[in-house]
């Protein structure tokens, strides 16, 4: 009898054993999407890096996605989806751009998913000395900012009011990129950007830094379009950039977490 309970108790424990092991092999096993689809992204400029990245990684952690990008001003991208652009996800660098979408009834739920702050963008080695916002308005400090109705423009007026500081910039750019092209290229001096952008710059320019007193804080919204045709494609999108590994992208590429 002893030896026969022995050997319902071995049996018992590699019973116990074998489901532990599937168990935890379930638990070990990556979360996979089935979401597959076409996804056609409208971005702030300044996520083009970031996203760029994304895209890269989502190819093997959802290769059922097919993601097509299309980079621009916020207040640009607005304006193309108010007119009937086909778009299934826009990202933009404010709220205010995201609420004449929602005002409209153009979008689903906006959700926060980046922050940003400014910084002066110069030429490599800093040749004009420039130290601050201060420094914008020299006679000798050639200055190129970002249109107002773009949230890069209108972040930049705000932190150059702040700072009491009145600027005569020779060109007002579409978007940040254009912006960022005419000092790296040499056309400019200096302009006033995002962190992340100064960033992508790499060694072709050089960021001087706007105390937080004078700085302003860029919040990003995305939201899926009432109009998507796969909701649940441009949702997988939005929950990757959200709470998966877009966070990670965005992070390498300099961008604060969501407030």
């Amino acid at each position: 009898m002893g030896a026969r309970l022995r050997t319902i108790s071995m049996l018992g424990l590699a019973v116990a054993v074998v489901l532990g092991a599937c168990s935890s092999d379930k638990k070990a096993a990556p979360a996979t999407s089935s979401a597959a689809g076409p996804v056609t992204v409208f971005a702030a400029a300044s996520l083009t890096e970031s996203f760029n990245d994304e895209q890269t990684t989502l190819k093997s952690e959802q290769p059922g996605l097919n993601i097509t990008y299309n980079f621009g001003g916020s207040g640009a991208l607005v304006t193309q989806i108010q007119q009937g652009a086909p778009a299934d996800v826009i990202a933009t660098a404010d709220t205010a751009s995201m609420q004449e979408l929602v005002d409209a009834g153009l979008v689903e739920t906006p959700q926060t998913f980046a922050t940003n702050k400014l910084r002066i963008l110069v030429a490599p080695g800093n040749p004009k000395s420039i130290q601050g916002l201060s420094d914008l308005s020299r006679s000798d400090i050639t200055f190129v900012t970002e249109d107002e109705t773009v949230p890069a423009g209108k972040y930049a007026a705000q932190a150059l009011k702040s700072a009491g500081v009145t600027t005569h910039p020779v060109s007002k750019e579409a978007d940040v990129k254009s912006a960022v092209a005419k000092v790296t290229s040499g056309e400019a001096d200096a302009t006033i950007v995002y962190v992340t952008d100064v960033t992508a710059a790499g060694s072709k320019g050089q960021g001087v830094a706007i105390p937080d007193s004078q700085n302003v804080v860029a919040t990003y919204p995305i939201a899926v379009l009432k109009s998507a045709k796969d909701k649940d494609a441009a949702q997988a999108f939005i929950a990757a950039m959200v709470k998966g590994s877009g966070q990670d992208a965005l992070s390498r590429r300099g961008f604060l977490p969501p407030n």
